[in-house]
C-alpha cells in the first residue's frame, strides 16, 4: 500500500482544478441529457398526437390551453385582416405563410390561422400573390401551435397593419393591432382545399442529437480531466 502512495504525486492546485473540471462536466452532462429526455418526450407527444382524429373546439378551449400539438377542428369565418410571415422558403423557393384571423362560430373570439404557403410575387415583392379566402362558415381542421417559428429580424419591427408582410407573428400583437379578440394559441391549418395553398408544414426541428452530443462532449471532458490529473500525478512521481 505504501509503495503506490509513493508512487503518486499531486499539487493541491491540480487537485483543486479537477474537481472543478470533473464537476462542469458532470453538471452541465446532465443538464444536456436532461433537454434530450424533455426533447424525446415531446417527439413522443407529438407523434401520438398525429395519429388521433381532429377534436371539435370551442373558444373556451383554446384559451385554457393544454392544446399544442393537438389536431382540432374549428367552426366559423375568416375576417379578411391577412397578414404575410416573410422569408418562409419551400423546397428553395422564397416565399410566405398566409396567415389570417377566424373568427369562431356564436363567439367573438378569433384564432390566428396559418393557412399555408405562398410563393413570392415576382411582380411586386412588397405585396402577396393572389390567392382565395372561402366565403362564409366553414370548417376547418388544423394543428394547435403556440409559435409559427421566429426569424431573426434586424431593426425593429414595422407597424402591423391589414396586409403587412412581417417576420414574425404572435397573437397578442394582431389583438392589439386589430383590436380582435384573439385566442392565445395559433393554428397550422390542415387539409387540401381548392385555394391555391400549399400546407406542407416542415417538422419541428427539436435538436435531440444535438442535446445527446453535448452530453457526450462535457461528460468525456470530465473523464479526461480525471485521467489527466491520474496520469501526470503517476509520472510526476516516477520523474522524481
Amino acid at each position: 500500500m505504501r509503495s503506490r502512495i509513493a508512487r503518486f504525486a499531486w499539487r493541491p492546485v491540480a487537485l483543486a482544478a479537477t474537481i472543478v473540471l470533473v464537476t462542469l462536466g458532470i453538471v452541465l452532462g446532465n443538464w444536456q441529457a436532461g433537454r434530450a429526455t424533455e426533447k424525446l418526450a415531446l417527439q413522443q407527444k407529438l407523434s401520438d398526437a398525429a395519429t388521433l382524429v381532429p377534436m371539435p373546439v370551442q373558444a373556451a378551449d383554446l384559451a385554457g390551453g393544454g392544446l399544442e400539438f393537438r389536431k382540432v377542428r374549428l367552426r366559423g369565418h375568416f375576417i379578411d385582416w391577412p397578414l404575410a410571415l416573410n422569408n418562409r422558403p419551400y423546397h428553395g423557393q422564397a416565399g410566405f405563410y398566409l396567415v389570417m384571423p377566424f373568427q369562431l362560430e356564436n363567439s367573438t373570439t378569433h384564432v390566428l390561422v396559418a393557412r399555408g404557403w405562398l410563393p413570392r410575387n415576382r411582380a411586386d415583392p412588397s405585396s402577396l400573390p393572389p390567392y382565395q379566402t372561402p366565403a362564409g362558415i366553414v370548417t376547418i381542421d388544423g394543428v394547435v401551435k403556440t409559435t409559427l417559428g421566429h426569424i431573426m429580424e434586424l431593426g425593429g419591427a414595422g407597424a402591423l397593419k391589414r396586409g403587412a408582410i412581417v417576420q414574425n407573428l404572435t397573437p397578442a400583437q394582431f389583438a392589439s393591432a386589430s383590436g380582435l379578440s384573439t385566442a392565445p394559441v395559433l393554428l397550422e391549418q390542415t387539409g387540401q382545399l381548392a385555394d391555391g395553398l400549399v400546407r406542407d408544414w416542415p417538422a419541428p426541428s427539436l435538436g435531440v442529437e444535438k442535446h445527446q452530443g453535448y452530453a457526450f462532449q462535457w461528460y468525456a471532458l470530465a473523464v479526461m480531466a480525471a485521467l489527466f490529473f491520474v496520469m501526470t500525478g503517476f509520472r510526476r512521481a516516477s520523474t522524481r
